[in-house]
């Protein structure tokens, strides 16, 4: 791995760490349905304008049901989700649930795809669920019952990545790029009409709120996504997914940075088991990212 591979990858855990961050910062004045659909339609726009540049179209008609598919469960409803739980969850808990999305495909995978469940998988599985357990049991924001149905809907979030994961890997091949720019249109057409049925909180929203959106659509979404293309073109999937298990890292830390939250020792420990499940149920290894082939640009 070059230099400039490992500054765009811990770039690329640090924004997508930051993204919990900014939904706490805005989601009390935009709510969870302006809040998302401000930081796709940002998106969108900023992607659109890549392609533009870059003279690359969007064959809308070819892949419309695709995108408006992918859209819904790897986009829409899990921002959504994530969104909801913001208003109640820490930005550390968020990011650490976020990372139980590959423990949510391995089951997903043996439940609906006959895949096989390795005693490896398996073990994988049973850390996941006992990080979450710890991160949960010993939070005092979750202490209190009200917050229940945000950790569930932030697990939910995690589940829908887990589905989206398995529907890109049955549908027909789209190149990485049209893929995000078409994605980001999709979930702010799902999104558009819920901006009727759950208000803005309030009608002028502060300066660092919109400040946060901004940052949501165009660094943590727009230029993320082009990061994280880059790294799986210069390196290949399995060194990418090293991601996966930095973004709690940066989450945690941006958490009790610029929000004071507290960072416990069931922070410290949930993390790390989820995270350690997280690998076996992927079959990460340090090994074989190391001897994982460097793809050179074509």
């Amino acid at each position: 791995m070059t230099p400039g591979s490992i500054i765009r990858l811990l770039s690329l855990a640090a924004i997508w760490g930051a993204s919990f961050l900014f939904m706490r910062v805005a989601v009390a004045e935009f709510g969870p349905a302006w809040l998302m659909f401000g930081r796709v339609l940002l998106a969108s726009l900023f992607l659109a304008a890549v392609a533009l540049a870059y003279q690359r179209s969007l064959p809308i008609r070819q892949y419309a049901g695709h995108f408006m598919l992918l859209s819904l469960f790897n986009t829409a409803l899990p921002f959504l989700l994530f969104a909801y739980a913001a208003q109640t969850l820490t930005a550390s808990l968020l990011a650490v649930l976020n990372a139980t999305a590959p423990l949510w495909g391995a089951l997903i995978g043996w439940l609906f795809f006959r895949q096989q469940m390795t005693l490896k998988v398996l073990l994988g599985l049973g850390l996941g669920i006992s990080g979450v357990a710890i991160l949960v049991g010993f939070d005092d924001v979750v202490a209190n019952s009200a917050a229940l149905p945000a950790v569930a809907a932030a697990a939910g979030a995690a589940c829908c990545y887990g589905i989206a994961t398995w529907y890109t890997r049955l549908a027909r091949p789209v190149p990485a790029f049209i893929n995000a720019h078409g994605n980001m249109w999709g979930a702010t057409l799902w999104l558009v009409p819920l901006l009727w049925f759950i208000p803005m909180p309030v009608a002028e929203p502060a300066t660092q709120s919109i400040l946060a959106v901004l940052a949501l659509g165009v660094l943590c979404t727009g230029v993320a996504y082009l990061l994280y293309f880059r790294l799986v073109q210069d390196l290949g999937a399995t060194p990418t997914l090293t991601v996966t298990f930095l973004i709690p890292v940066f989450g945690v830390v941006w958490g009790h940075l610029f929000l004071d939250e507290i960072i416990g020792w069931h922070t410290l420990a949930g993390a790390a088991i989820v995270i350690a499940g997280t690998m076996l149920v992927t079959g990460f290894s340090i090994r074989a990212f190391r001897a994982a082939p460097v793809l050179k640009e074509q």
